[in-house]
């Protein structure tokens, strides 16, 4: 590599400085730039550890067809009340039906809702886990998240119908304080509400819970 005209120390005088940036060595770089490429490191590590906090690892489960059952290491990508996105550790095939087990020793027996790759869309074969279940499986965001679309769906049923957010909680026995704190994602709706709140507005229950499904679009941003 020749050495460039002007360039003082020529190009590879040029490539030291950058991989000296790299290892973190500012000794040449100004006071500004030191500290704004050290701030860039501290948000990437911070995002890195949330990311990791949120990636959890599980076991895959099924009978092969022959009496065996397989097990099959996965990457937890994402819970909600309803399912879970995961990514296969190996390209090994994967049942229709599956039990997902948790790092935890919680199982849950799920079908495939749809694949892309080692990517596994997996619906709860029981339909929506317990309030209990979600508190070991799901993180404190996936929780927030998970209220937080309940609620958005429920004021989108409740406005279509025409009702207020005191003449729903008057149906329902609960107060209209509490209502809006559900329809902004504050406050958890007990799953039988939620069984009364999808009859009187004329919704499945389903549609409230856990809305369109998701697809492998979805996971490729999770």
């Amino acid at each position: 590599m020749a050495s460039g005209p002007g360039c003082p120390g020529g190009t590879l005088g040029v490539l030291g400085k950058i991989l000296r940036y790299f290892r973190l060595d500012f000794t040449d770089a100004p006071f500004g730039v030191a500290a704004g490429y050290g701030s860039v490191l501290f948000m990437s590590d911070h995002r890195a550890a949330v990311r990791h906090h949120t990636l959890r690892t599980g076991i895959v489960e099924f009978d092969n067809g022959t009496g065996s059952i397989v097990s099959v290491p996965c990457t937890i990508r994402d819970v909600s009340g309803t399912g879970a996105r995961l990514q296969l550790n190996s390209s090994l095939w994967v049942a229709e039906q599956f039990t997902l087990v948790f790092s935890s020793g919680l199982r849950k027996d799920c079908r495939v809702a749809w694949r892309k790759g080692r990517l596994i869309g997996s619906a709860f074969a029981d339909g929506y886990a317990s309030a209990d279940e979600q508190a070991v499986m799901m993180t404190a965001d996936e929780q927030s998240r998970h209220r937080l679309g309940i609620g958005a769906r429920v004021r989108a049923a409740r406005e279509t119908r025409g009702y207020t957010e005191g003449q729903l909680a008057e149906r329902i026995g609960v107060t209209a304080a509490f209502v809006a704190q559900a329809e902004t994602g504050e406050a958890d709706i007990p799953l039988y509400q939620l069984m009364h709140i999808a009859d009187l507005l004329m919704v499945s229950l389903d549609g409230l819970v856990a809305g369109p499904a998701p697809g492998p679009e979805d996971a490729d941003a999770a």
